[in-house]
């Protein structure tokens, strides 16, 4: 349903798929379906001028198609066409010679002013492996000062469509508000720059049969995939019935971040909720006094699901608790301060690596960057294949932080998550994000889909507030627990609908 495709997977389906067509038909498909979504987002009569950017390849090529055809339907066109240095591939010569016949306009030059009621980027796709430079560089840069919607061929001109990395260090994208991609979906339209550069994501299949793409191994996150693991509560339960959660953390100085992860379990449905203070912490909490306050040294976590490290600190004693939870067989959240005890301790991630029962580890860029000794540069650039790399080392599930959480298994599956917003961006989030999928574990969902369903459900309470007025600016990680339950019962309440069942 949300499968999404690596650049060389699309290529093996396109080339599969143009063997059995007339030259052309992929390239004349994709021209038509964009024009027909051009002419949707100009909704007006008639038509107003539209700018076409046209590059040297193939991507060019299908800019061509869309430009002839907006111009036989009545809307005034003008092209930017960057020739090839070379000969263009005979689609692409087929399509410059439809448009040069139309009564689009062609210009070597961007023009001034405007305004344009749209522009379509068709200057590179998929194949680009370079930074944009010179006169296209400027087109983009030009393009991106506009006002007006930028319809996105494929993918935005100079955004890696796997990573979703601007390509080159000094390098520019088109940052569109729509892309139509084709023949399959691609990570990187959802995750790192993605959000940002390809904005609202169309998919064009092009008539491409499903059996000529592989089987997907990375989808967007979304509730079927976790949707059997809502259950609706039974009269006869009671608070033991739910699980226990350990919040492990609180050194001096912390103690708000394991309150603010064990409000979110306690919230998202669990039995009972302790606050394991690594230092002398507080006794009670007058906003929740449902919490439940231990010393961490002493406690005892047999029977409670643990979500060690918000707030726990570097000392001895962290290290201490640290190891015993690793050692222990309660399924086990790892974020923030834990996780980079475990980075800077080859002892402590070969407990991890043993462990029998399930870990999810909840890395933001940087930490993930020290549990495999990279930067957090090299992590950004390739968040899917990091978080792969982290749960095959490490046999847990992860869940790589940022926009477009990765959430990743041991087996190389993973999920791309389209949820969220810059609100999230705040202090305690990660916190709340961790006790949800402890308090998840804890309810008895499996590892997999308690990954899956947080991060889903996390970024959708945030986008909930938003929808309220609370936020982006400004929102808070305290606010986010109780959004939180709102959009879990939600969820239980309505899964008999999206499942076709009938409603008791």
């Amino acid at each position: 349903m949300g499968a999404l495709f690596s650049v060389a997977e699309i290529r093996q389906a396109e080339q599969a798929a143009a063997a059995q067509l007339a030259p052309g038909t992929l390239m004349q498909r994709a021209g038509q379906v964009a024009a027909r979504i051009a002419i949707d987002l100009l909704g007006e009569t008639p038509a107003p001028p539209v700018l076409v950017l046209a590059g040297p390849g193939n991507n060019g090529g299908d800019a061509l198609e869309v430009a002839a055809n907006l111009a036989q339907a009545g809307v005034d066109v003008t092209v930017v066409h960057l020739a090839c240095v070379g000969d263009p591939s005979a689609e692409t010569a087929h399509a410059l010679a439809k448009a040069r016949a139309s009564t689009a306009e062609f210009t070597d030059a961007l023009p001034a002013g405007g305004p344009w009621a749209l522009v379509v980027d068709g200057l590179f796709g998929i194949g680009l492996a370079r930074p944009v430079q010179g006169e296209a560089r400027a087109m983009i840069e030009a393009v991106n000062a506009l006002d007006c919607p930028v319809l996105a061929l494929d993918v935005p001109s100079g955004l890696d469509a796997d990573s979703g990395a601007v390509i080159g260090p000094d390098g520019v994208a088109v940052r569109a508000t729509h892309t139509v991609t084709f023949i399959g979906n691609k990570p990187g339209l959802h995750t790192f720059g993605g959000r940002d550069y390809a904005g609202e994501v169309l998919v064009a299949r092009l008539g491409i049969a499903e059996d000529m793409l592989p089987g997907a191994s990375v989808h967007l996150n979304e509730p079927h995939l976790f949707d059997l693991a809502f259950v609706a509560r039974l009269h006869d339960s009671h608070k033991g019935s739910f699980g226990d959660v350990a919040v492990v953390g609180g050194a001096r100085g912390m103690a708000g971040a394991p309150i603010l992860a064990a409000k979110a379990a306690l919230f998202s449905g669990a039995g009972r909720v302790y606050v394991a203070s690594i230092d002398h912490g507080p006794a009670y909490d007058n906003a929740q006094p449902e919490l439940m306050f231990r010393d961490a040294a002493n406690h005892n976590f047999d029977g409670s699901t643990i979500v060690a490290g918000p707030g726990m600190g570097d000392s001895a004693t962290a290290i201490r608790v640290l190891a015993r939870a690793l050692d222990g067989d309660s399924p086990l959240v790892l974020d923030a301060d834990a996780l980079n005890l475990i980075a800077a301790s080859p002892d402590l991630q070969s407990r991890l690596s043993a462990r029998h029962a399930s870990s999810i580890l909840t890395p933001h860029p940087l930490e993930a960057a020290r549990l495999l000794g990279v930067t957090a540069g090299v992590i950004q650039g390739d968040r899917l294949e990091a978080a792969r790399e982290i749960a095959a080392r490490f046999d847990a599930y992860v869940v790589l932080k940022g926009s477009g959480t990765i959430i990743a298994m041991p087996d190389g599956e993973a999920a791309i998550n389209p949820t969220g917003n810059p609100g999230l961006a705040s202090a305690g989030t990660g916190d709340v994000l961790a006790g949800l999928c402890g308090s998840l574990m804890a309810q008895g969902w499996p590892a997999r889909d308690a990954a899956l369903a947080a991060v889903w459900m996390h970024g959708e309470a945030a986008d909930r507030l938003v929808a309220q007025g609370a936020g982006p600016i400004g929102l808070t990680a305290g606010e986010l627990p109780e959004a939180i339950r709102a959009v879990l019962n939600r969820m239980v309440a309505e899964r008999p609908k999206r499942a076709g069942q009938p409603q008791s």
